[in-house]
């Protein structure tokens, strides 16, 4: 089969390295313009662009997919089907309806659970026990279209989004080929609307922690906001970002946000009565570290007060 691959950034690369590696042939892949980045804000091709290029094969990146030209492009490669992965631009009916197959969707969700564009990361802070992967036909709505094959993963009680993304990428890959195998035979399942929920895109607003919540909504934001953009709290006035946690069973007393334990550990009381310990921790323009490293040179008092 003739397949054109749409996609940018990590999560992307085990399905096309999947479908480079099967009976399928990748005619061209499209993908988002390179950007700056870094420091010296360096032009930085995607992920995607990288793997289709040592694979010799064509790379495409038009700023939009509405102009008629990435149409045009589409007609000329012949192809059967369209694989959608992360590729972070919204595709209209025309280009849906372009091929054979149409276009097939790889999304990290058990749908309709968590359309939208960080299901990972929500599926952790909203407290989910499973998760998974779901291939869906591609319609004009967002994460709308009818689903084909899932596949679910449980979350552990610790599990980052940054391990969370890692086990689905892997995953997305092995529903891919599966849906493609399959695809003559597959029954089309409609999404049931009033079982569905967002997953917005993240920002930095989102970052503070609330210590007046419970526990494990603090612990679960802290995770599900690794590796990026980064949980943040302030202790006497300045910026700390919280990179990983968990929740105690030891007994405490005190105030939401009131450091309870600084003996080798920072443990914070939360607005339930328990505890949770923070296990790494980065000051501002410093690099992350265990918080016993942190606290040999950093003296925090037991009784204050963090937070915001």
């Amino acid at each position: 089969m003739r397949i054109i691959f749409m996609g940018t950034p990590e999560f992307s690369v085990p399905c096309l390295e999947a479908l480079i590696n099967s009976n399928n042939e990748v005619v061209g892949v499209f993908t988002q313009p390179d950007k700056p980045k870094g420091r010296g804000y360096e032009m930085t091709p995607p992920p995607i662009k990288v793997c289709a290029l040592e694979n010799d094969i064509p790379v495409f990146q038009p700023v939009s997919m509405r102009n008629g030209e990435a149409l045009e492009t589409i007609n000329s490669l012949n192809a059967d089907l369209i694989i959608v992965v992360a590729f972070g631009k919204i595709l209209p009916k025309e280009i849906l309806e372009s091929v054979k197959y149409g276009c097939i969707n790889i999304h990290a969700s058990l749908l309709p659970k968590l359309r939208g564009a960080a299901p990972i990361q929500w599926s952790i802070i909203n407290g989910e026990t499973e998760t998974g992967v779901t291939s869906m036909q591609m319609d004009v709505g967002l994460d709308t279209g009818d689903m084909l094959i899932k596949k679910s993963i449980p979350i552990t009680e610790n599990m980052n989004a940054g391990e969370l993304h890692d086990a689905l990428s892997v995953m997305g890959a092995e529903v891919l080929i599966e849906t493609i195998n399959n695809i003559d035979n597959l029954t089309p399942e409609k999404q049931i609307d009033e079982l569905s929920n967002y997953a917005p895109m993240l920002s930095k607003d989102l970052c503070p922690v609330d210590f007046s919540k419970s526990a494990k909504e603090v612990h679960n934001k802290i995770r599900g906001l690794s590796p990026w953009p980064v949980a943040t709290t302030k202790i006497d006035g300045k910026n700390y970002k919280i990179h990983k946690s968990q929740i105690l069973t030891d007994s405490f007393k005190g105030d939401c946000g009131e450091v309870v334990d600084n003996n080798n550990r920072l443990v914070v009381m939360c607005g339930d009565g328990e505890c949770i310990e923070i296990l790494e921790i980065q000051a501002d323009g410093k690099r992350k570290t265990d918080t016993a490293s942190f606290l040999r040179g950093r003296k925090i008092e037991k009784g204050t007060i963090i937070g915001g």
